[in-house]
């Protein structure tokens, strides 16, 4: 519906809550928070802050001893394997993969075979317990934690030489302290993303609503306007007209006047119509700027909101004045302005085009809208064919819908394109044969009346 008082651009709302729904919290981690995104920052720089600092220190109170080079191998292969974990899915999701799985078990072991080496090693186990947190269901993530910190209070005490109540206190207090944060964050995380999903749901629903009061207030609004125009002219015409009947032969100069009265409200009846034609047609042509300021407005707003995904550009060719023929009827530009818009859609959703092309171009006897991208491309299907569901580049019914939309006008739709070579659009649409001044009119709606015998 283009208009019910408020436009509703469909189009529009659906893309902003796909565009919403797609940065939305996602097992309790958002990609799109910036606390998120700081604390993960934080913790890798821990890690590596860590790991240096543990193997500066070896190396300062170790010199020359053969474990030397095992230790700084391990420590090389601890950072390579922290530094794929992107690659093997380290981030959050709803269960964890196989991959991240084997990620981090290979990298747990390896840390645990260098706290065993060189204990100083122990508290890298920190940025792990984050980790293990993020990846790890909430079970499996706590026994990860509880093994890391028994391994960190062995080899807090290995260094200690002897039992020190301190050391077997304060790693599980930190590991307790540390985990319970992340666990909150990650329920806080995860209620405010059902509030989100609650309302992008709630404003999917009010769409809907303000779609439907808004389809309800225009029938209403078009029943009245009908009922108060056309359907009482054409009450009072038909009223006339049997005045006019009965009194054909007694008093032909009433009935005379009945016809003409008849054919004066006919009169008003018809540009009523052709008011309701005019509002009904698209609102990019409402504002009088013709068919080319209507292009140039779809185009700009393409642009705009595919958000530098698409250009689109409009190129005019020939004069739509001066021709030996009629100008484009209003029912031509509502036509070809829908065919702009529904090739357009197509080329957004279908084709991953970085250009496309709408050219105008004034002939003496037609008019042509070319409609052509450099996307994927696709095989058209036969005019009579149907498209499949879901194929490239074809909306359900987007091309039966132009064409049929040509075709009552008397022009073609052709449709040129090949996988990978893009795609050409062109309708053809004929302008109306000229009029000369002396043409008869076409029919006579009522015969004059007869004289009386």
């Amino acid at each position: 519906m283009e208009r019910s008082g408020v436009p509703v651009d469909d189009h529009a709302q659906g893309y902003d809550i796909r565009r919403e729904y797609e940065v939305q919290h996602r097992s309790g981690s958002a990609p799109g928070d910036p606390d998120t995104r700081w604390l993960a920052l934080l913790m890798h720089a821990a890690f590596f802050l860590l790991l240096g600092a543990s193997l500066t220190r070896f190396l300062t109170r170790h010199p020359g001893e053969a474990r030397t080079p095992w230790i700084i191998a391990l420590s090389i292969t601890l950072a390579v394997l922290y530094l794929l974990g992107p690659v093997f899915g380290s981030r959050p999701t709803p269960r964890p993969t196989p991959r991240a799985t084997i990620w981090l078990g290979v990298l747990v072991a390896v840390w645990t075979v260098l706290v065993v080496l060189a204990p100083s090693f122990a508290w890298c186990a920190v940025p792990l317990f984050y980790t293990g947190l993020r990846i790890l269901p909430p079970r499996a993530a706590l026994a990860l934690v509880t093994v890391l910190t028994a391994f960190v209070v062995a080899a807090q005490l290995r260094l200690a030489g002897g039992f020190d109540a301190y050391l077997v206190l304060v790693p599980p207090a930190v590991a307790a302290v540390a985990t319970a944060v992340f666990l909150h964050m990650r329920r806080q995380a995860a209620r405010q993303a059902e509030l989100i999903e609650d309302l992008l749901r709630t404003r999917r629903e009010l769409a809907a609503t303000e779609r439907r009061a808004g389809t309800l207030a225009e029938r209403q609004r078009l029943s009245m306007e009908i009922h108060d125009s056309l359907a009482q002219g054409l009450s009072s015409q038909q009223m006339l007209l049997q005045a006019a009947d009965r009194t054909w032969h007694s008093d032909p100069d009433t009935a005379h006047r009945h016809i003409l009265t008849a054919t004066g409200i006919a009169e008003r009846s018809l540009a009523e119509a052709r008011r309701f034609v005019h509002d009904l047609a698209p609102a990019d042509l409402a504002d009088g700027g013709g068919l080319e300021a209507a292009l140039r407005t779809l185009a700009t707003r393409e642009t705009a909101q595919a958000e530098g995904g698409l250009t689109v550009r409009v190129h005019v060719e020939g004069a739509a004045e001066g021709t030996a023929y009629g100008d484009l009827p209003d029912r031509a530009r509502s036509a070809l302005l829908r065919i702009a818009q529904g090739a357009l859609a197509n080329v957004t959703e279908h084709a991953g085009a970085t250009t496309a092309t709408l050219t105008l171009t004034h002939l003496d006897d037609r008019v042509v809208l070319d409609i052509a991208d450099d996307g994927h491309g696709f095989t058209p299907p036969d005019e009579e064919s149907r498209p499949a569901p879901g194929a490239r580049g074809v909306r359900g019914h987007g091309l039966p819908a132009m064409r049929a939309r040509v075709r009552q006008l008397g022009g073609t739709l052709t449709v040129e394109s090949a996988p990978g070579e893009g795609t050409v659009v062109s309708a053809t649409v004929p302008l109306p044969p000229p009029q000369t001044p002396n043409t008869p009119p076409p029919h006579t709606p009522y015969p004059p009346p007869e004289a009386p015998s």
